[in-house]
């Protein structure tokens, strides 16, 4: 199968480390990690248009939705995540927590409204899901690392045969 590694990892300092890591846990699995990685685009536009290619290629997306820069997963994944969902492909996300959102932004609530807010005051879902309803209802979701993600792959697989 062809894993289209979705998710910031891309921006770690240790990239080169990280994408031999990856791609072989994902070779001793007997897959194949299609990581968009490509230090000869520098457009962002190319960019744009090869990951969507290599999600075209890929067999299931496998999303690192771990908070990146916020309290959100990162924004290029999602989309990324969105697209292969609308070409009916597998999405398995993954992060070290699903702590619920409301209870992971410290939300106060049910105030008067029944409202959970966070500090700003904007409502929170009150879905007890760790994500956002649109990445946690389609999503199937792993807790931990890559390795969690990769387990999914191998059960999804044999629930195919």
């Amino acid at each position: 199968m062809k894993l289209y590694l979705a998710g910031p990892d891309l921006f770690r300092p240790d990239v080169v480390e990280w994408t031999e890591r990856v791609s072989a846990l994902c070779r001793r699995e007997g897959h194949e990690a299609v990581i968009p990685l490509d230090g000869t685009r520098t457009d962002a536009g190319d960019i744009y248009r090869n990951n969507l290619r290599l999600i075209d290629e890929a067999d299931i997306v496998l999303a690192n939705l771990n908070p990146f820069r916020g309290s959100e997963p990162d924004s290029g994944t999602c989309v990324e995540i969105g697209y292969a969902l609308a070409l009916g492909k597998p999405v398995i996300g993954y992060a070290e927590t699903f702590v619920p959102l409301r209870d992971r932004l410290q939300a106060a609530g049910p105030g008067a409204d029944g409202c959970y807010r966070d500090a700003a005051g904007w409502a929170v879902e009150n879905f007890g899901l760790a994500l956002n309803l649109m990445l946690a209802v389609p999503v199937q979701l792993e807790q931990g690392g890559i390795e969690a993600a990769l387990r999914a792959v191998s059960r999804l697989i044999k629930q195919g045969d």
